[in-house]
């Protein structure tokens, strides 16, 4: 029987279905010895719900954001509610008047910058914050907070070392 040249094409074998579940089982037997499935996050554990139960169309979208922690990407309209509700926090945290005054005019910035754009999405409603208004309340919280912080009592001198000996 003449050999097939170049020229000519060689009776290929097709693949069978039980050898292609033979070779993934042997992957996957291969895995386990090396150790990759060790220390997965459900290991021994049942699903959560929210894994198991695909109900919610964005079933997946919601455990990525969960998992990657990821945050700021609601609307503009949206974020700048939600910073206007932690702004005196996030004020009450800044040593300056000063960083207070840039903090306020940056958020009033965002807001004006949200309520220029023509992209959609809901409404701006988010009032401008009056500088010197909120410059005089940080200060009033800040006398407050002051006011009700424990005082430590005056630390005693430490006597130093070669002092000791004597004593």
């Amino acid at each position: 029987m003449p050999e097939p040249n170049d020229e000519q094409e060689r009776p290929t074998r097709e693949r069978r279905p039980e050898d292609t579940v033979l070779w993934v089982d042997q992957q996957i037997r291969a895995a386990i010895d090396r150790g990759d499935f060790d220390g997965l996050p459900y290991t021994g554990k049942p699903l959560p719900d929210r894994l198991t139960s695909q109900t919610d169309p964005d079933w997946w979208l919601k455990g990525l954001v969960e998992r990657e922690k990821i945050t700021g990407v609601l609307p503009e309209a949206l974020q700048l509610r939600k910073d206007d509700t932690e702004l005196d926090a996030t004020l009450d945290r800044l040593a300056r008047a000063a960083d207070v005054r840039d903090a306020l005019e940056t958020f009033n910035q965002r807001i004006v910058e949200a309520r220029r754009q023509l992209a959609g999405g809901p409404p701006v409603i988010t009032p401008l914050r009056d500088v010197e208004a909120e410059v005089t309340a940080w200060h009033a919280r800040r006398r407050a907070r002051i006011a009700v912080a424990p005082v430590l009592p005056a630390a005693t001198p430490r006597r130093r070392w070669w002092r000791r000996r004597s004593a």
